[in-house]
């Protein structure tokens, strides 16, 4: 099954499998969103994991084989690749390290990280290029918001979703990309108020953050008075 947010389907007829696939079209649409409509964890359940990755991704260092053995010698439920470094890196967890196979905490910026056991400085990988086990997308996908389809603020609550989550999601370094930045999304905002489309497409990531935290926050609460 190929998604595809910008129409372009037949572009992809030059691939022998694409015309055995199955093709959905959804104009201006994320990732997240195909993912909750789509890849509901009883159909994806024959998979031992699920890869949900950006597409401006450079893979030239990474072997897929490689990467599953090293997430199960070190029991990784939540994963990702680590990031080649670059200056617009925005979290240090998510840096490849040299000489190393896996990575499950660090040290951030001053005031960043109330407990080292917390994201962002451990129990905490991006929504950029994270691998999920059968068992952690089940529960990930239950935490994916059917309106807030960018995602953001998922990465912080990914750690609900493995008991013992500072040993259990980490950095593979061995097998690393490159975040290439490419703005494919924000090149189909709206221009609005004469701001540019891609800065309508941040100011609704930085929206749909608060409100994800806000939902988390009230679920919580929820939970908490049930069992008390």
């Amino acid at each position: 099954m190929l998604f595809h947010y910008d129409g372009r389907t037949s572009e992809w007829d030059e691939f022998e499998w694409s015309k055995r696939a199955i093709h959905v079209s959804a104009r201006k649409q994320t990732k997240w969103w195909f993912a909750k409509r789509f890849l509901h964890p009883d159909i994806v359940a024959p998979y031992e994991f699920i890869f949900i990755w950006d597409e401006d991704l450079g893979v030239e260092h990474f072997d897929a084989e490689e990467y599953i053995k090293l997430v199960k010698k070190h029991g990784l439920e939540i994963s990702q690749p680590g990031l080649e470094p670059s200056k617009d890196l925005t979290w240090q967890m998510t840096m490849r390290r040299e000489g190393s196979e896996v990575h499950k905490e660090t040290k951030e910026k001053h005031g960043w990280c109330s407990n080292p056991r917390l994201p962002p400085c451990a129990a905490f990988v991006e929504i950029m290029a994270t691998v999920f086990s059968r068992d952690a997308w089940r529960c990930a996908w239950h935490m994916i918001q059917n309106d807030l389809v960018h995602g953001w603020g998922l990465d912080f609550a990914l750690r609900r979703c493995v008991e013992g989550a500072h040993e259990r999601i980490g950095v593979v370094d061995s097998q690393w990309i490159v975040h290439q930045g490419i703005p494919t999304l924000g090149n189909q905002g709206q221009k609005e108020t004469g701001k540019p489309p891609w800065k309508g497409v941040q100011d609704r990531c930085r929206k749909e953050w608060k409100m994800f935290q806000d939902r988390m926050a009230d679920a919580e609460k929820a939970y908490i008075s049930k069992r008390w």
